[in-house]
């Protein structure tokens, strides 16, 4: 049967930029294995199946795909089909809705303005410490790198999570981030854990972080924004970089070495010293419509 799809470019204003997404709008009777066929044929980072919610305090339950398998949560998933929602509702006053997700029901507040729009949501729970990394020369030889590129300032290399695991790669440079790339080593040195790296100095004035992400073992040799890494990367922030206690709001800037620039927005709580809550936030532009047979 034809089902109706839209695409959406996510974390970003302007079209053709930031990360794209997939959305396919009438899942229902789909089996997994239909819904990974699909996402393997747009080939995009993540595509969603919109299901009817299980909660009637829910918008929808949402199922969340790479080309490779099923997410239990994603952050630039999550914007896009919220704002996408929000737009098909209609009006353009703030709305909060509630999105299920296989990892837990999130909290979104959405500002619809016709094709497009801003989505905030809450973290579906506080990041968790991943255990230990690998080591600094074992990380420079899986990127390609020198171990003199790895670490800058308080951070060092560290794992957390948010529903997906991730290997924070702290890199001295912007030109470290740029010479990075997948070697041959990845895998044996990542596992089954994408690596998110990170420098202080930025390409667009009044951001805090350039980051890039590589998960080839996700079917996804790079993203050009990871709302998940930025969910997780509080837990890097709370724990190294000295935040007092109140609310912090930190611009990410990823996807530049793509060609698809893209702006994260992250909000950190801290309270008694520990981090308490955090948001991700970001814009969307819906792109395309079509259906697809399936």
């Amino acid at each position: 049967m034809k089902r109706q799809f839209v695409t959406l470019d996510v974390f970003t204003s302007r079209r053709l930029t930031g990360n794209p997404l997939a959305v396919v709008l009438d899942a229902q009777g789909l089996e997994t294995a239909a819904m990974q066929a699909i996402a393997n044929e747009f080939n995009l980072s993540e595509t969603v199946f919109v299901l009817p919610a299980e909660r009637s305090a829910s918008r929808a339950r949402l199922r969340i795909f790479t080309p490779a398998r099923e997410l239990p949560f994603a952050g630039h998933p999550t914007v896009g089909t919220a704002v996408l929602l929000a737009c098909r509702d209609g009006g353009t006053q703030e709305r909060r809705m509630v999105l299920e997700e296989n990892f837990g029901h999130v909290t979104c507040s959405v500002m619809p303005a016709g094709d497009r729009g801003q989505a905030t949501f809450d973290l579906p729970s506080l990041p968790k410490d991943g255990g230990p990394p690998p080591s600094a020369n074992e990380m420079a030889a899986g990127l390609g790198l020198a171990g003199n590129d790895i670490g800058f300032g308080p951070f060092v290399p560290s794992c957390w999570s948010v529903g997906n695991a991730f290997v924070f790669v702290p890199l001295a440079s912007l030109d470290g981030i740029r010479r990075a790339k997948p070697a041959a080593q990845f895998a044996s040195v990542f596992a089954a854990r994408a690596a998110f790296l990170f420098c202080k100095e930025t390409t667009d004035p009044g951001r805090d972080f350039h980051a890039r992400m590589f998960a080839p073992q996700l079917g996804v040799t790079e993203d050009p924004a990871t709302g998940s890494a930025a969910a997780a990367f509080a837990g890097v922030l709370a724990r190294f970089a000295g935040l007092g206690d109140g609310g912090h709001s930190i611009a990410i800037e990823q996807g530049y070495e793509m060609g698809r620039p893209s702006l994260i927005r992250l909000g950190i709580m801290i309270a008694g010293g520990s981090l308490v809550a955090g948001s991700i936030g970001g814009d969307a532009v819906i792109v395309a419509e079509g259906t697809i047979e399936a």
